[in-house]
Formats: structure tokens, C-alpha cells, sequence
């Protein structure tokens, strides 16, 4: 600390250290945070409270993770959930909230404490958790989030987006598309899911 015309002035080394628990990703070996990871630092929540996902959130993975279950061939493929950490380049890691694994190439790999380096055949991602102060919008970090996991192997990126409501597809060397959560999505291997009919069946009994 110094002392500058009477005021106080803090310097960067002085500046409060976040801490780990509320690095949300990695990207070149710069942290990408938790949404609402100020509100931690400052008292007003818990590392819980901005890690948790919202009641639409979780449901949401939960049908689909639930419908994939019940369609995938569980000798080929594993699906991966509660923000599974993949490496995508170094000093790069990405949470991902569903991920559809050819199992042969995950095993091969080992199963231990580490994120994993195998690209999966489909990511699914519902929302996110991350500050987007640094992005602008969600568009922005859908963005780049999206083409780094292409460009890391990953075959095809699904975004479902509780505020609007919307689908948007992305396949390395295809247009990009949107559509609405009552639209047919192909997920892989013509499995295909229309979420507002999931929705609407699971509530409706």
C-alpha cells in the first residue's frame, strides 16, 4: 500500500485473489469466471449460490440426458454430464453440460482425475454460468465458446437458451443455424429431440 496525496492507493499485487473455486473456465491460460463471482468476493453469495443452475436449467439436462439415455447405443457411445471438463488446447478448458463420447476412444484414454483431451462426437449446452462482463452478451461467449470446441474436434455444438427460448446448431464446415425449442433438433445418428414436446410431456404426464 501506498499513500498518495493523502489517499490511499492500492496496488495490483494488494488487489483481493479470486479464488479457484470460482473459475468457471480456461482460456489460454486466462480465467473465465462464474457469473456473479463479485457478488462472492463481496460477501452478498456463496460459491454455491452462482455455481448452482436454476430450476429450468436442470431440467432441461435432465430430459435430454434422460432421452439419450434410453436412445444411444451404450456399447459405442458414454454421455458425460455435470459440467464435464475437456481440454480443448493448452492452457484451454471448457465445462460442458451434456457430451456424447465414442466409448472406445474415452476408455482408451484411461478414466482418472483428469479433464479429458478426447474430443466428443456432440456437445449439448443449456445457458451458462459464466461472467460475460468481458463478452458483451451471451452471443459473444456462445460465439467463441462454440467455434473453439469445433475447432478442438468436437462434430457438432447444440445451444438450447432459456430466455428466448431457441436452438442453435453448429457444424465444423456447415452454415450455423437457429430455431425454436418446438423444432425437431438431430442430436446424432438420427436421434432426434423436440424439446418443447419433451417438456410439455414430462409435465403433463
Amino acid at each position: 500500500m501506498a499513500v498518495k496525496g493523502g489517499k490511499r492507493v492500492i496496488k495490483k499485487s494488494e488487489k483481493r485473489r479470486v479464488p479457484e473455486v470460482l473459475i468457471y473456465e480456461m482460456k489460454r491460460g486466462k480465467p473465465i469466471y462464474y457469473r456473479d463471482y463479485q457478488k462472492v468476493l463481496s460477501g452478498e453469495k456463496t460459491p454455491e449460490e452462482v455455481m448452482g443452475s436454476s430450476k429450468i436449467q436442470w431440467f432441461i439436462l435432465y430430459l435430454i440426458y434422460s432421452y439419450l439415455v434410453q436412445k444411444l447405443d451404450r456399447n459405442r457411445y458414454i454421455i458425460a454430464t455435470n459440467e464435464a471438463g475437456f481440454k480443448t488446447t493448452k492452457g484451454s478448458w471448457r465445462n460442458l453440460d451434456i457430451a456424447i463420447f465414442e466409448k472406445e476412444k474415452l476408455l482408451r484414454e484411461g478414466i482418472d482425475h483428469r479433464y479429458t483431451a478426447v474430443a466428443p462426437e456432440v456437445v449439448i449446452e443449456i445457458d451458462t454460468k459464466a461472467d460475460l462482463t468481458k463478452y458483451g452478451d451471451f452471443m459473444n461467449y456462445c460465439r467463441e465458446k462454440t467455434q473453439e470446441l469445433l475447432d478442438a474436434g468436437v462434430k457438432k455444438v447444440i445451444w438450447y437458451t432459456t430466455f428466448d427460448k431457441k436452438v442453435m446448431i453448429a457444424e465444423e464446415g456447415k452454415k450455423w443455424f437457429i430455431t425454436g425449442w418446438d423444432e425437431e433438433v438431430e442430436i446424432i445418428e438420427d436421434i432426434k429431440i423436440n424439446l418443447q414436446n419433451l417438456l410439455e410431456e414430462e409435465i403433463e404426464g
